[in-house]
């Protein structure tokens, strides 16, 4: 009987991958009026359904609060607040323009050639990606918004959620004229299903794996077709000599604690260490005492000096704190010597995500923002910043810290591609 159960299950994943790629075509040449129409009719069906969305996520998060962690608990969350905020950005995400069918440059060639560089929707866009519901609205509309279809594979712990919320995304494409199964939410919860979706190049044309590292690297090993990779971000504040303090401690704040369970989330702060007695001192009182959400330092022995005179919640960095990604009220912190020691520590630690330096010297800022090798560099500003709809994108698929074909955010453009475009009159090419 299990054995039969596991191949009715693959048979039902090749079907719907099948019924995405049989229906990217019509996605494709929709309107920018159709794809807003569906956009905005999505909207209204979260607001219409929010108490059923909300009441069948209580339900995921009851399941899941036995085993999974405070921060990812509070990504799995929907509160109406938060299924309210999902509308408002699927109306915001209508008002962009719509990438389809950009001319991206031309040319005229001296024989009479006209040559254009078009852009077309890259087809069929799959997603793996763990607890957050949320994700599930924001790929599947990105997807649909820049002309592609989608092949959505929640966690488990979100089922119920994803259910209603991809239900709405399709009711709202049927409503529209366009066909439901353009978008596709994988609804098997056997973690097998995932290596098979993974050998399926011939019908998806892209991978895009949302979740921890062990997930990513999973999918880099074992995906058949083009993946874009990140979400996983290990990111710095340089606190320089010459930065203005009160500055640093309010950006460092809202980089920590703002929301601590995001990838653009503070993870480790350097600090010079002609100011980091000023500043860890103020840094240690405010962060062990200042409202709920008291955090967790782990400091390198220079650090945990100054720190011990503070109220904060110290412990000696271990080997790994400062490769971690902690997504949660904790943070590693190092005092080093120069700013040169704050990019070499940078460049060997860093994820490519987002990095940071607070400092009024505009020569070492510009230094920073050449040197740092990272999708998103910043010069007195928090890290959390680097989001789709931060960056004017809109919704995004995600934030790549790769180099090819995307990097940071991924908002519509990143979502297609080109196509050469030649228009001639009887051209013939000379021998």
């Amino acid at each position: 009987m299990a054995t039969t159960q596991a191949v009715d299950a693959s048979t039902e994943l090749r079907r719907q991958v099948e019924a995405a790629k049989s229906a990217s075509p019509a996605l494709g040449w929709a309107t920018r009026e159709q794809k807003d129409a569906v956009l905005h009719r999505a909207a209204a069906l979260l607001r219409e359904r929010s108490d059923v969305i909300v009441a069948a996520n209580a339900e995921d998060v009851a399941e899941a609060s036995s085993h999974l962690s405070e921060a990812m608990i509070d990504r799995l969350k929907l509160t109406p607040e938060r299924v309210s905020a999902l509308a408002a950005s699927l109306e915001d995400l209508a008002l962009l323009d719509d990438p389809v069918g950009e001319t991206i440059d031309s040319t005229t060639t001296d024989s009479g050639l006209e040559i254009e560089r078009v852009r077309v929707p890259l087809g069929v866009i799959a997603s793996v990606y763990e607890s957050r519901p949320n994700v599930t609205i924001d790929i599947g509309a990105i997807c649909l918004k820049s002309g592609n279809a989608s092949v959505l594979r929640g966690g488990r712990e979100a089922l119920r959620s994803n259910r209603i919320l991809a239900d709405a995304l399709r009711d709202a494409l049927s409503d529209n004229g366009l066909p439901a199964d353009a978008i596709q939410l994988v609804r098997q919860t056997d973690r097998a299903l995932v290596g098979e979706l993974l050998a399926m190049d011939d019908l998806i044309d892209l991978m895009v794996p949302r979740g921890g590292q062990a997930l990513i690297n999973r999918v880099r090993k074992e995906a058949s077709m083009a993946v874009v990779a990140g979400g996983v971000g290990i990111c710095h504040t340089y606190i320089d000599s010459a930065a203005d303090l009160a500055m640093a401690i309010e950006v460092v704040d809202n980089a920590k604690r703002r929301r601590v369970s995001i990838c653009n989330a503070l993870d480790v702060m350097l600090v010079h260490e002609s100011v980091a007695p000023q500043f860890l001192s103020e840094l240690g009182r405010r962060w062990a005492g200042d409202g709920p959400t008291p955090v967790e330092l782990r400091a390198d022995d220079r650090a945990r000096e100054l720190l011990s005179t503070t109220p904060a919640n110290v412990h000696p960095a271990g080997s790994e704190d400062f490769d971690t990604e902690f997504l949660s009220l904790t943070a590693a912190v190092g005092v080093v010597n120069d700013a040169d020691a704050a990019l070499a520590h940078i460049a060997e630690h860093g994820s490519g995500h987002s990095e940071a330096v607070i400092t009024a010297d505009e020569a070492l800022g510009q230094r920073f923002l050449r040197e740092v090798d990272a999708a998103a560099v910043y010069v007195n500003a928090s890290t959390q910043f680097t989001d789709g709809g931060q960056f004017g994108l809109g919704a995004e698929v995600g934030i790549s810290t790769g180099k090819l074909h995307a990097r940071g955010p991924m908002g519509l453009r990143e979502l297609t591609s080109y196509k050469w475009v030649i228009r001639g009159d009887g051209h013939i090419r000379p021998v």
